[in-house]
């Protein structure tokens, strides 16, 4: 019987429980990945970002940056999704991406992108950007740049450097 898992948003007093699960997962190289890159000094969640949680305690998290590319706004940089190794059997990856989707979409964004691997995020609906695209700051394989576009067309309107959005306001659950 699997535990009672809720998927919700995150809020501020999160922030820590979070940091640590990503510390568990990630390790300490987690400072050097591109999402950490693009969010530094903007903040620690949007209105976007999710956790599973099985009672108080949070289990699994994705994290999501407003972002603009080469100026243009609507887009959201996807990541990272983190998952306890003891409840990576739930599918709480999967469910958190999808959950993220979903609100991102109703949220008026027009396009997410990430940085992985098209054979998992593929699935998701997340496409090859054209290399040189979409440009991170710091060092990132421009053939892991992926995006989903939530409206048709929209990544031939993002063209440039990806820069983090201070965090707006997070609406009440």
């Amino acid at each position: 019987m699997s535990p009672s898992i809720v998927i919700r948003k995150a809020h501020p007093e999160d922030i820590v429980e979070i940091s640590r699960l990503h510390a568990r997962v990630f390790g300490p190289g987690r400072f050097a990945r591109s999402a950490y890159r693009v969010r530094e000094g903007k903040g620690h969640l949007s209105r976007f970002c999710l956790v599973a949680c099985i009672g108080k305690e949070v289990v699994a998290s994705i994290r999501t940056t407003e972002i603009t590319i080469g100026g243009a706004k609507g887009a959201i940089l996807l990541g990272p999704v983190a998952v306890d190794a003891d409840h990576r059997t739930f599918g709480l990856g999967s469910k958190l991406i999808t959950a993220a989707l979903e609100a991102a979409h109703k949220g008026g964004a027009k396009l997410v992108v990430l940085v992985g691997d098209h054979p998992y995020y593929g699935r998701f609906g997340f496409n090859a950007v054209p290399p040189g695209q979409i440009v991170f700051p710091g060092p990132v394989n421009p053939f892991r740049i992926l995006a989903h576009e939530l409206e048709p067309g929209a990544l031939a309107g993002y063209r440039g450097l990806v820069v983090a959005e201070p965090p707006g306001e997070l609406p009440d659950a």
